[in-house]
C-alpha cells in the first residue's frame, strides 16, 4: 500500500497560474523524496499539502490511507502529531526550553506518558549524536547541532512520513554534509522522507528518488541508482 496518494491536485491561491496544477503522485513506504525546482514551483505548496497545513483547491490527498483534504483543523492537527515528523529550514527550536524539552514537547502533546517520552528523547539524543547536549539550550549549539534536535524533535513520535523543508539551508557546508548522512541513515533504517531543496547535492546523497517541479507540473520524476 502507498503511503502518500495525490490524485489531480490542484492549488489556487489567486487568479494567477496555480501554485500546483492537476498534479498526481505515489510515494511507496521506505522512499527518500526529493522535490527539486525553481522559486514558486510549488515545492512548499506540496509539504503544505501533506501535512494537512493547507487544502487543496481540487483533487484528492492521502497519507498513510487518511483522506488529509477532508480532515477538519482538529483532525489535521492529531494527524500532524501522529503521522508526520518535520524539519525546517531555520530549525524552529524553542531557546527557553532545554534540547531535552525541545524534543519531548511533541510527546507531550500527543499524550505520552512522561517515562516513555523520556526514555524515547534519550534513545534519540544518543542515536543522533547529541545527548550530551540534553540539558543545553539550543542558542549554545551550532546550526547543525541544533538541526540534529530538530530531527530528533520529528522523531519522537514514531511518525512514518517525515517532511523536511529545505533542511541544509540554513547550514554552513560542513554541518550540510553532516545532515545529508543524516537523512540517508535514517531512510536506510526505512524512514520515509519527503524533502524541498534547492541543494542538488543533498537530493543525490539521500534521495532514492528525485521530482522536478516546474510551475506546479511535474517535468521530472527520476529513481535514483541503488546506493
Amino acid at each position: 500500500m502507498s503511503l502518500i496518494e495525490l490524485s489531480d491536485v490542484t492549488k489556487q491561491y489567486d487568479a494567477g497560474p496555480p501554485a500546483l496544477a492537476s498534479l498526481s503522485l505515489t510515494v511507496q513506504p521506505g522512499e527518500a523524496i526529493a522535490v527539486v525546482g525553481p522559486s514558486g514551483s510549488g515545492k512548499s505548496t506540496l509539504l503544505n499539502l501533506l501535512a494537512g497545513l493547507d487544502k487543496p483547491t481540487a483533487g484528492t490527498v492521502a497519507v498513510g490511507g487518511q483522506r488529509v483534504d477532508a480532515m477538519s483543523e482538529a483532525a489535521s492537527a492529531k494527524f500532524r502529531r501522529q503521522q508526520v515528523g518535520m524539519i525546517f529550514q531555520f530549525f524552529n527550536l524553542l531557546d527557553d526550553l532545554t534540547v531535552s524539552d525541545n524534543v519531548l514537547l511533541p510527546a507531550q502533546l500527543a499524550g505520552m506518558r512522561r517515562d516513555a517520552a523520556t526514555s524515547r528523547a534519550s534513545d534519540l539524543l544518543q542515536y543522533l549524536g547529541i545527548d550530551r547536549f540534553a540539558d543545553s539550550y539550543p542558542s549554545r549549539l551550532s546550526g547543525g547541532q541544533r538541526q540534529r534536535v530538530a530531527v530528533a524533535r520529528a522523531l519522537m513520535n514514531r511518525p512514518p512520513l517525515l517532511l523536511a523543508d529545505e533542511p541544509t539551508g540554513a547550514l554552513d557546508t560542513t554541518s550540510g554534509n553532516d545532515v545529508r548522512n543524516l537523512l540517508a541513515a535514517l531512510n536506510a533504517d526505512g524512514q520515509t522522507i519527503v524533502l524541498v531543496t534547492h541543494d542538488l547535492g543533498l537530493a543525490e546523497a539521500c534521495a532514492t528518488r528525485t521530482i522536478e517541479l516546474v510551475d506546479g507540473h511535474v517535468t521530472r520524476d527520476v529513481t535514483a541508482v541503488a546506493r
